[in-house]
């Protein structure tokens, strides 16, 4: 069943996932089984979303260091960047998530800006080019915007961004 730490962070990404950006305090309390001062115990309403951002990042990361250690990274950049259909609602609820910092309802913790620092790195060393893994990056990063406001692109799609690109997709091999 896990903590209640992490039954809260799980109903909380459950209640965003379903459309509650942000989710009411009462309403993470319920879904969890906890009380609210159960809730408060562990978070305020800004620590939760900033949990629940440095979550999302800990996941992702996960997925991309596991690549990167194959020398697939930016292959798993590209195709990360598309979400498959059981993971749209969750892109869509980060997205939701960083639109609250722009009202000032969320301040990104400082793991996100890390990470983007980290996942640079990794590219540039995988791709031997600082420039080229930057505009793998911005390629990523239009993916997953066309991806949350319209018809996704298609993994044929990807495919071939990934063969114009030059980006290596199986280990081993290398594109030509």
């Amino acid at each position: 069943m896990g903590t209640a730490r992490e039954r809260i962070l799980d109903a909380a990404e459950e209640l965003i996932t379903s459309g509650q950006v942000p989710p009411a305090l009462d309403a993470v309390a319920a879904a969890a089984g906890v009380s609210k001062g159960g809730l408060l115990y562990h978070f305020d309403k800004q620590s939760l979303l900033r949990a629940l951002v440095t979550r999302a990042v800990q996941r992702f990361d996960e997925r991309l260091t596991a690549a990167a250690a194959d020398g697939m990274m930016a292959a798993a950049w590209l195709r990360l960047s598309v979400p498959a259909p059981d993971e749209r609602a969750m892109y869509r609820a980060i997205m939701s998530m960083m639109r609250l910092t722009t009202t000032g309802e969320l301040d990104l913790p400082e793991e996100v800006g890390d990470a983007e620092q980290r996942w640079q790195r990794m590219l540039a060393t995988e791709l031997g080019d600082p420039v080229r893994a930057r505009l793998v990056r911005l390629v990523g990063d239009g993916l997953f915007m066309a991806a949350l406001t319209g018809p996704p692109p298609t993994s044929d799609e990807v495919e071939e961004l990934l063969d114009h690109l030059g980006v290596r997709t199986a280990p081993g091999k290398a594109r030509p």
